[in-house]
């Protein structure tokens, strides 16, 4: 036989804080009692009746001077100022989750809105509710909501605030939500099912599938535990709920070769351990004893305390932690991140382990103020004087300008970067900075001035000197480069080729005859060149972008010889005679001689710059790559 205990079995976290807050409370000098059994528990309760609590029926039962304590279920507003009325003191375990409700529906009927609670009509926990606003409406079924909206005809303009029982299912609180958007037009609805209800019935689900019979622990007045029940009934042929060891039937899952093992969050971890031990030989220590809560309920917490607990619940305002002490945590929404952006689900989730720093402690209703900003906050100094130290690189993005320079947000940190620090030309565009990633270094920290400078130049430097020694490491004639035009002159173009700046001459920027290099290249170009010579110890670079397999010699003699006819463009004229180009890169002179067949003064008279003439090949020199041209031959011919 296989014996499955699901892992979220036992007290929750807010039955737990109750069970905790009362054990303290009993274990004082001063008469204590709790207003109805604290928790769905009738072992827990007997329990803390041998240790001298007294369980009252109502409040019109207290008696002044007396801790009374409010159960985990919560109570009416009304039921709290009776107590206070008959002079006794209010230790209040309501679930932090419940009494956030409870806030909510105050706020709504204050606010003239009708809270509509969807639960079980008679549970202690939606009485409670509903006492916090004269106009509560209950409903406990999607029909029954959809009734009563189209009973009376306005009732759908209503304003309406709905809210849920913390154990309800989730399939019976998702068809009311449905109802209430489909139907009310002024309808304002919280999610407030507890979030460590829902995975504990989730996981029973996914249990009772696999398993051939089921064990559900808990009290049978527990509608916790009922909701449990049915649940494992629909994936599972074998149900036993059970409140204790002495009512299991071990003849029913003779046949049984796996069962799942579950319980309601008031189910004491000695009442689950004593079923788990008459159906497997493992001994395993489930929940602690009450003695061992008893001891860690008198922990205390003091303001500015670093403290880590594990987080058991997520709503819209704020995260759930369980701290193992008789203090429910709390950590607002607002002081878990300094980033603004940042979403709850992807910063925490249930499980997770979170060290946080103690904002305030309420020993009164037995809450722990949390920030988790606060404590990463300091950590975020310590780690940014250590980048300062250390001389360490950071990364972050850019968020606004100002007169003097940029601003990035590190870590929450605010960290100014001067513009001479931006790594931009002087009266540079710094306004293209922002919404970048940059990496800098951080040159200053000031934490009492809340000051922090950073310096992206000096990454900058760096990496461009790293660079450059890596060029010059491997550099040598011939080395091809794809590179960045950085500044133009009149006599040839500076590329970055990775840190290091060559250059390129006019004449080694193309083929073709030019007068300014901007005729080829613009600055921020990104061009092939080659090194034509390198020189490490005056850290001279020599570049050329003409490409040898396009030399237009190869491509004039490939396609001219002495006595073709070409017909050519005249590029300039000199005192004897004109040059003219053949072929892009290849210029030919016709000697004044050879201009016409009389005689001229100049080439002026018969030519102007630009003209395309014809003209006769009569000397070619190969090494010299000369050519000589003539129209006087062609006139003659």
């Amino acid at each position: 036989m296989k014996v499955i205990l699901a892992k979220s079995a036992g007290f929750c976290y807010g039955v737990k804080r109750a069970v905790e807050l009362a054990l303290q409370t009993a274990a004082g000098e001063t008469p204590s009692a709790m207003l109805g059994p604290v928790i769905h528990n009738t072992h827990v309760v007997e329990e803390l009746e041998r240790q001298g609590m007294v369980c009252l029926t109502g409040p019109e039962q207290v008696q002044p001077g007396t801790k009374v304590v409010i159960r985990s279920h919560g109570e009416a507003k009304a039921t709290y100022d009776k107590v206070r009325e008959a002079g006794a003191e209010i230790l209040d375990a309501t679930c932090p989750n419940v009494a956030r409700i409870h806030r909510l529906v105050a706020e709504a009927g204050q606010a003239g809105r009708i809270p509509v609670i969807v639960g079980t009509r008679t549970h202690p926990e939606v009485v409670a509710i509903a006492g916090w606003s004269p106009r509560s409406v209950i409903v406990e079924t999607a029909e029954e909501l959809e009734n009563w909206i189209k009973e009376e005809p306005n009732r759908k303009e209503l304003p309406i605030t709905m809210v849920s029982q913390t154990t309800s299912t989730r399939t019976s609180w998702e068809s009311c939500r449905e109802i209430a958007k489909k139907l009310c037009t002024n309808a304002e609805i919280f999610d407030t099912i507890c979030n460590a209800t829902h995975e504990r019935q989730t996981e029973a689900q996914k249990l009772a599938a696999t398993c051939d019979a089921m064990i559900v622990i808990g009290d049978k007045k527990s509608s916790n535990t009922r909701h449990l029940a049915e649940l494992c009934r629909e994936s599972c042929p074998l149900v036993l709920w059970i409140e204790s060891a002495a009512e299991l039937d071990a003849a029913s899952l003779q046949q049984a070769q796996s069962i799942g093992i579950t319980a309601g969050a008031s189910t004491p971890g000695w009442i689950i351990k004593e079923v788990q031990n008459n159906m497997s030989e493992e001994n395993i220590e489930i929940e602690k004893s009450f003695a061992e809560m008893l001891e860690e309920s008198i922990k205390t917490l003091n303001t500015g305390d670093k403290v880590t607990g594990t987080v058991v619940g997520i709503t819209p305002t704020e995260i759930q932690v369980e701290l193992g002490t008789k203090h429910a945590g709390i950590i607002p929404t607002t002081e878990l991140s300094d980033d603004p952006s940042a979403k709850v689900e992807d910063l925490v989730k249930i499980g997770d382990q979170i060290e946080t720093y103690v904002m305030r402690v309420n020993d009164q209703e037995g809450i722990v103020t949390l920030s988790k900003k606060r404590l990463d906050s300091v950590k975020n100094w310590e780690d940014i004087e250590s980048a300062r130290e250390n001389k360490t690189v950071v990364e972050a993005k850019i968020t606004e300008t100002n007169k003097g320079g940029v601003v990035t947000n590190l870590r929450g940190i605010r960290v100014f970067i001067p513009a001479s620090q931006t790594g931009l030309p002087k009266n540079g565009d710094m306004e293209s900075l922002v919404h970048t990633t940059v990496r800098l270094r951080i040159t200053e920290v000031n934490r009492a001035r809340r000051r922090v400078v950073g310096s992206i130049r000096a990454v900058q430097a760096e990496e461009r000197a790293a660079k450059a020694a890596a060029v010059w490491a491997e550099i040598e004639p011939g080395k091809k480069y794809t590179g960045v035009v950085k500044s133009l002159t009149s006599y040839g173009a500076f590329v970055d080729i990775g840190g290091v700046d060559g250059m390129v001459h006019i004449s080694a920027l193309s083929w073709s005859r030019i007068k300014h290099p901007s005729e080829v290249v613009s600055v921020g170009d990104t061009v092939n060149v080659y090194v034509i010579s390198a020189d490490p110890e005056k850290k001279k670079i020599s570049l050329g972008m003409k490409d040898p397999d396009e030399n237009p010699w190869e491509v004039f003699i490939n396609k001219y010889q002495v006595g073709d006819v070409a017909n050519v463009r005249i590029v300039k004229l000199m005192t004897f005679g004109a040059f003219a180009e053949i072929v892009p890169g290849v210029d030919g002179l016709i000697h004044i001689s050879q201009i016409a067949d009389h005689r001229i003064e100049k080439p002026g008279d018969e030519l102007a710059e630009g003209d395309r003439v014809d003209v006769k090949i009569t000397d070619i020199d190969m090494e010299k790559k000369k050519v000589s041209l003539s129209i006087r031959a062609l006139l003659q011919d």
